[in-house]
């Protein structure tokens, strides 16, 4: 029996950890209903994000949702937030069970 599968797109993006509470408020303006953040820690080429001290922390918040609503989130975070802040947005089409949860 083969299992039934569907498509949804997943949203990563990585932030400060200053932006956690209006991230999360937008994805949901947005249409999403749910979310999932990480505390996270990294490099690349501005430097190092070791989350040793408050102001250093990152975070990675995932969104698995319909295309649309993801082009919607990152296009929001993108206006809002990349001319201030470090972050970094990635798309992955992936297939999820229970699809209704998503």
């Amino acid at each position: 029996m083969a299992l039934a599968k569907h498509g949804k797109t997943l949203l990563v993006i990585v932030a400060e950890a200053a932006l956690e509470k209006a991230l999360v408020r937008d994805v949901r303006e947005r249409g999403a209903h749910g979310w999932t953040v990480h505390d996270v820690r990294g490099g690349g080429r501005t430097g190092v994000r070791e989350g040793a001290w408050e102001a250093d922390r990152t975070i990675e918040l995932q969104v698995l949702c319909d295309t649309a609503v993801a082009d919607a989130i990152a296009a929001h975070v993108l206006a809002t937030y990349a001319g201030d802040f470090g972050l970094a947005l990635w798309f992955s089409e992936v297939a999820v069970v229970r699809h209704e949860k998503y």
